[in-house]
């Protein structure tokens, strides 16, 4: 079963997590995982440029190290980089304090290219897995985002116009919009990215950075 939107149980069980934002006009917060790549980041980029769009890049740290020349395009455009593990671990696999140290690493990578200094550390975990024990030793010192809308654009089975549509139909002001900086999303991101950005656009949303 997929959802597509995070069912409302969640944010109540762990409320000080970011599921959405409050805002008081059109905007919506789209969010990129896994990167960055060079095969699939500078795609991002040119789009996002086209609609004067922000986004936020959630990145695993190995990828940090591997292309920090991206990675630094990306934050020189005017979008933010957060942390994303080191290597893209499973918190139900992952002990707490080697989770953390993940983090830590992943976070060392960001500073590192002179990302993440001065600002709310933003962690997402991969796969959108977290524990009470997990989050304890994340919190104080990293504010854990999920979201509210899932595009799904990462399974090779959906069709991207289904992508698109649910995402066109469940997106509200303040969400927070998940899609993939990654070779296995590319297909359908290529097809959903542009198509959303000129939708939201139009109705005269603008897309801003966590």
């Amino acid at each position: 079963m997929r959802f597509f939107q995070t069912p409302p149980v969640l944010p109540w069980l762990f409320p000080k997590v970011w599921w959405k934002r409050p805002v008081q006009d059109k905007t919506i917060f789209l969010t990129f995982d896994d990167g960055p790549i060079p095969e699939v980041t500078p795609f991002l980029l040119e789009q996002l440029a086209l609609y004067r769009a922000k986004a936020t890049f959630f990145c695993v740290g190995e990828n940090l190290i591997r292309y920090p020349e991206i990675a630094k395009k990306v934050a020189t455009e005017g979008h933010r980089l957060a942390n994303h593990t080191h290597q893209h671990v499973k918190a139900w696999k992952t002990p707490p304090q080697d989770y953390l140290r993940q983090v830590e690493q992943c976070q060392a990578a960001l500073e590192q290219i002179g990302a993440g200094n001065n600002q709310v550390k933003l962690f997402r975990p991969p796969h959108g897995q977290i524990t009470r024990a997990h989050l304890k030793l994340l919190q104080p010192d990293y504010q854990v985002v999920m979201w509210s809308m899932l595009t799904y654009d990462f399974d090779v089975t959906l069709p991207p116009q289904t992508c698109l549509e649910k995402a066109v139909t469940g997106i509200k002001p303040g969400a927070v919009v998940v899609m993939h900086d990654s070779l296995k999303a590319d297909q359908n991101l290529r097809y959903v990215l542009p198509r959303l950005l000129r939708h939201f656009s139009e109705q005269g949303y603008s897309f801003k950075t966590l």
